[in-house]
């Protein structure tokens, strides 16, 4: 959002947040080898800066494109964000349009900032860096795009079509989130071009088209209120749409993302099941977070892996107080050891971390989530480990 009331483009791909134990340890893998390979892909197509632009949700252009046949690995060195380990990760040409995918949005986005002087780039010193971040981004995501035969003007039109849709009044919802459906649907669909499907083309225009409008819609109730008080514009305010009615209108968006996808032919294997939970069951976790607030997790089981008794160990929120025994860290000592967790995602990423006061063990906060349900030994292949469908081997796991 500017401070002239106008939005800014909304950001596709960063309302999906995948839990390693929604997606189960081989899912996890084959997300986190797609992560590390569109990070990769920034850096080679634009430089390290570029890093900065990628969205765990543009990992669905990748996905999707291994999902058909398009896939090449490769193995990358030690990685701070991986605890300094190698790894195996996604390359070819489902990782690079989903780096040029990043690499647009970030540039319309830091542009329309730049042209209003808001943010972070409302000094001119801030305005002349971000103008050369955006210049260099959009130059090297239509190189990458035009490598791969992708037309980028759906993804490079963005800002201005919202713009105009929003200036014109009595615009409907749809029309708001025309714009972003449309770019959405232009970079899914053409991973269908780069398979050599043209029959899935339509099918993932359809889905991608869905996807751009529920990034729109969720990020218009998750704003609702703040632009209310600010007196900024927001699309359910403008068209009148209730936050119910929104709701309503995400669930069904999810539905129909579901039946697009039941349409594409997808290759065997764990990348058509990873590109069903992201599309299907993590936009429906999406959904019921902007919905409210959830259930608290269940209060503290000693007989829970890695349970440990209220007030006999020192928790890892803060230091101890004295600090003694083995392994325990002072307040400095342990303050760095925090942040050096934090630093390399160890505290989201890792089942287990040493605690970085106590110097003990700690499970993963996300390991006791109350939601988690293993589902492993479930027949429905597409199914593993997940939660949010209820009977896993009910689910509709489509082709």
């Amino acid at each position: 959002m500017d401070t002239d009331g106008h939005r800014d483009p909304v950001p596709v791909f960063g309302f999906l947040r995948p839990c390693r134990h929604h997606l189960g340890p081989e899912l996890h893998g084959l997300w986190s080898s797609h992560l590390c390979g569109l990070c990769l892909a920034l850096r080679d197509g634009a430089g390290q800066p570029a890093r900065v632009t990628t969205h765990v949700d543009a990992l669905v252009v990748s996905v999707l494109g291994e999902a058909q046949g398009v896939v090449g690995t490769r193995r990358a060195g030690p990685c701070p964000l991986r605890g300094m380990r190698p790894a195996t990760v996604v390359t070819g040409e489902g990782a690079r349009l989903a780096a040029s995918t990043a690499l647009l949005l970030a540039a319309d986005r830091v542009a329309d900032h730049v042209e209003d002087r808001d943010g972070a780039f409302a000094s001119r010193p801030a305005a002349v860096v971000g103008k050369h971040l955006a210049t260099r981004w959009s130059r090297a995501g239509t190189s990458v795009a035009t490598d791969l035969g992708f037309d980028p003007a759906a993804l490079l039109a963005v800002p201005a079509r919202q713009r105009e849709v929003e200036a014109r009044v009595g615009s409907s919802l749809r029309a708001v989130t025309a714009p972003t459906e449309a770019a959405v649907g232009a970079a899914l669909a053409h991973t269908a071009v780069l398979a050599g499907r043209p029959g899935n083309a339509a099918p993932l225009d359809e889905a991608g088209r869905l996807l751009g409008r529920l990034a729109h819609l969720l990020d218009a109730v998750a704003d609702l209120d703040d632009d209310a008080a600010r007196g900024r514009w927001n699309p359910l305010a403008a068209t009148g749409v209730s936050r119910s009615g929104a709701s309503g209108e995400c669930r069904a968006t999810v539905a129909e993302i579901g039946a697009a996808l039941r349409r594409v032919s997808f290759v065997p294997g764990p990348a058509r099941r990873l590109a069903h939970v992201l599309l299907v069951h993590e936009t429906g976790r999406a959904v019921e977070r902007a919905a409210g607030p959830r259930e608290p997790l269940a209060p503290w089981d000693p007989a829970a892996p890695g349970g440990e008794p209220p007030g006999e160990e020192p928790p890892d929120g803060g230091p101890p107080d004295p600090p003694s025994g083995p392994g325990r860290r002072g307040l400095l000592a342990g303050c760095a050891a925090a942040a050096g967790l934090c630093c390399t995602g160890q505290l989201c990423c890792a089942d287990e971390f040493v605690g970085p006061w106590s110097g003990q063990p700690r499970q993963n906060p996300c390991g006791r989530c109350s939601d988690c349900v293993d589902c492993s030994e479930c027949s429905c292949d597409c199914c593993d480990d997940c939660s949010s469908c209820g009977d896993c081997c009910s689910c509709d796991c489509g082709s």
